[in-house]
């Protein structure tokens, strides 16, 4: 692939874009920055960072201005941050670059929605994260800044119709009972999810691997990945699952969506594996046939 010909590409677009109203221009760019972060990141990790210092003397070179080797670095940071963390249009890249360096997720999405909600500029922001607003918050406001809030309305155990009355439970029968009432577990599930489906085919490097379930919820603004298991919950279950959320990320979700929520139901829950799983958006869940 020729890096540098479609991180050029992508630039050229933006800046044909340039004359159109703000909030769209800035959702353009935002998008675009995107889309060369993700350029810069496989490059990089293809060739090395030399190759980004090599594209920053190019476009600079074509284009005239401020694409210097910093600049570039942080439209690759972007690109990693928009996987973690929901980003919106009415913030500037600008702004987003004064969250890079903090790792709390609730003090990110204090900021971003603060930002937002009283239309701070990058300077005003930058004054607020000086002074740590966030820190000096009561206890109890931290708290009600809500994380994944998906995670909440997930059912424990989670009731399944076995219409068929199956009497041995593999993986695979398990899911042919959900996809024989795929409604009622949908609507077992919570609110507004909608199915994308079954199998659902993967490529990572050479190998094909396929998720059980994949759904999107309107509510929440975001994929779902569901794994099924006939099994106790085992710690593989969670990096199973975490790869192909990281995928559904990178490869499917766009700028304007939530990060990629997991579920992984099974035969019974282990919530020592849960307690010790550093990525949240991963929760487990047990099933009973009814």
């Amino acid at each position: 692939m020729d890096y540098y010909k479609a991180i050029k590409n992508e630039i050229i677009n933006n800046e044909l874009n340039l004359r159109i109203k703000d909030y769209s221009k800035n959702k353009y760019e935002l998008k675009t920055y995107y889309q060369v972060g993700k350029l810069l990141y496989e490059a990089g990790n293809k060739y090395g960072d030399k190759i980004i210092k090599e594209y920053s003397v190019r476009l600079t070179k074509d284009f005239g201005k401020k694409y210097s080797l910093r600049y570039l670095f942080d439209i690759r940071k972007f690109y990693v941050f928009s996987n973690m963390h929901p980003v919106d249009a009415q913030l500037t890249i600008s702004h987003y670059r004064l969250l890079f360096p903090l790792n709390d997720d609730k003090e990110i999405r204090y900021y971003i929605e603060e930002a937002i909600k009283r239309n701070l500029s990058k300077r005003e922001l930058e004054k607020i994260i000086k002074f740590k607003e966030y820190d000096r918050l009561p206890t109890n406001v931290k708290n009600n800044i809500k994380e994944h809030q998906i995670v909440n309305f997930i059912k424990n155990p989670i009731l399944l119709n076995n219409n068929s009355n199956y009497e041995i439970i593999s993986e695979k029968i398990l899911k042919k009972i959900i996809l024989e009432d795929i409604e009622a577990f949908m609507k077992e599930l919570g609110n507004l999810f909608c199915f994308i489906g079954s199998e659902y085919k993967i490529k990572i490097g050479n190998t094909f691997n396929y998720i059980d379930l994949l759904l999107f919820n309107i509510e929440f603004n975001c994929y779902v990945v569901i794994e099924l298991k006939v099994t106790e919950l085992k710690k593989e279950h969670i990096g199973q699952i975490q790869v192909y959320m990281n995928y559904i990320d990178t490869n499917l979700k766009n700028i304007n969506q939530n990060n990629t929520i997991g579920i992984i139901i099974c035969k019974k829950e282990n919530k020592y594996i849960i307690e010790y799983c550093s990525d949240k958006r991963i929760i487990a869940r047990e099933y009973i046939l009814i």
